[in-house]
């Protein structure tokens, strides 16, 4: 990103991205190096492109003219926290509708999916590499000048207090 929240602290954001999710983002990369890879409007016009492939019956002129020329709120160029947490929560209520609908079909409790924040991603993948590489890992993977901020974000991993309690007895 242009800018970033430490940057008035004179500290620069390296993102360390492995070979897996290089191969995944390699298409996105292809863009003026200040465009963002993500676009919420080239994602708009592909959905609109997939719906229009998958259409059975052809357009009607009164359908055509229903879209608006100049909408109230166009897609944007790129994602925030907020439309990126609100795409999620949206797909989340979405599937979760449907796992009713059929659990009510069938005559059973659904199983829903539950709510879903941004930062669990973060915390997920900081309690991970701190499980497999150490503190001082996710310290430098998640870019914290402190240990003390890794911790709060790395959940302890309580295998190893298990171990260590097995080996000592």
């Amino acid at each position: 990103p242009e800018h970033h929240k430490t940057e008035h602290h004179g500290r620069e954001r390296i993102v360390y991205v492995g070979p897996q999710a290089q191969n995944v983002i390699r298409p996105y990369l292809l863009r003026d190096a200040q465009d963002c890879c993500f676009s919420p409007a080239e994602s708009e016009a592909q959905r609109h492109i997939e719906q229009r492939e998958r259409r059975r019956t052809p357009v009607q002129p009164s359908q055509r003219d229903r879209r608006k020329a100049r909408p109230k709120q166009a897609p944007k160029t790129a994602y925030t926290k907020d439309s990126y947490r609100r795409a999620v929560a949206r797909a989340i209520e979405k599937a979760n509708a449907e796992r009713r609908k059929e659990a009510e079909n069938m005559g059973i409790e659904p199983l829903l999916l539950s709510r879903w924040h941004p930062n669990q991603l973060r915390h997920s993948a900081a309690t991970e590499i701190r499980r497999q590489f150490g503190l001082e890992a996710a310290q430098v993977l998640l870019g914290h000048a402190k240990a003390d901020v890794t911790q709060i974000y790395a959940e302890r991993d309580s295998r190893l207090a298990v171990e260590v309690a097995r080996k000592i007895g």
